[in-house]
């Protein structure tokens, strides 16, 4: 049987202000500081909580330097205690030990500093991106941080299996579970990047996590701030994938938008659209 999750929360685990705004974002000026989020999802299960990516995490605020010189130069991430997802989750009356799930897109610095504050919790991802995490090659060094898995997670890996969801493969991350939660392979930016699908009732929510940064490269036209343009191929390991990817969700989004809403790690205005609701999203 098919089901839904309780309730969906929209956080934001890490705000991160480089300058040049108007190339970033399209707004602003251009020496003007960005406001970028690291939008991550807490999910109200059947069975207990599931994280959808951490954000920054506890360590990272009290020992931001292992974010490393160069992240920290170029991002100007903010490092507050208060917007890491344990933080947020206790504000809701929730305890660390309640997550029980933690669904990752990829495990680049600034979405899997809180894999430490959720120690118990399983970590779901594909098996390319664990393999280039552990085993990174020296391209790769830069964008993985090892203190962020240093306490020993307790990863799954996952394959995907033939299934298919709305042309794309998936596989679901929670096979024994109610919760209909699907892992989407979009790779390009890391080796084993995906998306996470999320059933609500009759629709889904898809979070992208980084195949695209700004919310209009999936909008028709497309259009792409040009800092955004030349950080997406600096920090790509396969560009033809992820153009393709990125096409694809834009073509998904195009034709099912009824069906499927699309969000992404970092568009701040995405963000804050699901910000304003007083409440978490319903899905009953």
């Amino acid at each position: 049987m098919n089901a839904s999750p309780r309730a969906i929360h929209h956080l934001n685990c890490g705000t991160m202000c480089p300058h040049g705004a108007r190339l970033l974002t399209g707004e602003g000026g251009l020496l003007a500081s960005a406001k970028l989020v690291c939008h991550c999802l807490l999910i109200e299960g059947a069975e207990g909580l599931v994280l959808i990516d951490t954000g920054f995490g506890l360590d990272d605020v009290r020992r931001g330097r292992q974010l490393g010189v160069v992240f920290n130069a170029l991002t100007r991430p903010q490092l507050l205690s208060d917007e890491t997802a344990i933080v947020q989750l206790r504000a809701l009356g929730f305890e660390p030990a309640d997550v029980r799930h933690i669904v990752t897109t990829h495990l680049d610095l600034d979405h899997a500093g809180g894999l430490p504050d959720f120690p118990q919790a399983e970590v779901h991802l594909l098996g390319p991106e664990l393999a280039a995490a552990l085993h990174p090659s020296l391209r790769e060094r830069m964008r993985y941080v090892a203190a962020h898995w240093a306490h020993g997670p307790r990863w799954v890996q996952h394959a995907p299996e033939g299934e298919t969801w709305m042309g794309f493969e998936s596989v679901r991350a929670l096979p024994d579970s109610d919760d209909e939660i699907l892992l989407v392979p979009l790779p390009g930016h890391t080796r084993g990047h995906t998306g996470v699908a999320i059933r609500q009732g009759d629709s889904w929510l898809l979070h992208c996590g980084d195949a695209y940064f700004h919310r209009g490269e999936v909008q028709t036209p497309a259009y792409c701030p040009p800092g955004v343009s030349v950080f997406g191929t600096l920090d790509q390991v396969d560009g033809a994938a992820r153009r393709e990817n990125r096409e694809r969700l834009r073509e998904l989004a195009e034709r099912h938008g009824d069906q499927v809403e699309l969000i992404c790690s970092h568009d701040a205005h995405t963000l804050e659209r699901y910000s304003e609701r007083a409440a978490p999203t319903p899905l009953s």
